[in-house]
């Protein structure tokens, strides 16, 4: 038996709009992010994956931001 909590038995927890960076195109992933939080896992899996494509690309090119 593990001593660790089961987390299907922790409350959910409302998903907070991220305070805004005033770089438009992070905003823009954090504002797709949050909006992802209660959809089913699968679509979350496609956001986070695009999220992490489009700023990795920020980083890489950071004077289009």
């Amino acid at each position: 038996m593990s001593d660790l909590p089961d987390p299907l038995d922790e409350p959910d927890l409302p998903a907070e709009r991220p305070e805004p960076t005033g770089v438009p195109r992070v905003d823009a992933v954090l504002d797709a992010v949050a909006a992802a939080a209660d959809a089913p896992p699968a679509e979350q899996v496609v956001v986070l994956e695009q999220a992490h494509a489009e700023l990795r690309r920020a980083l890489d090119d950071p004077g289009t931001a």
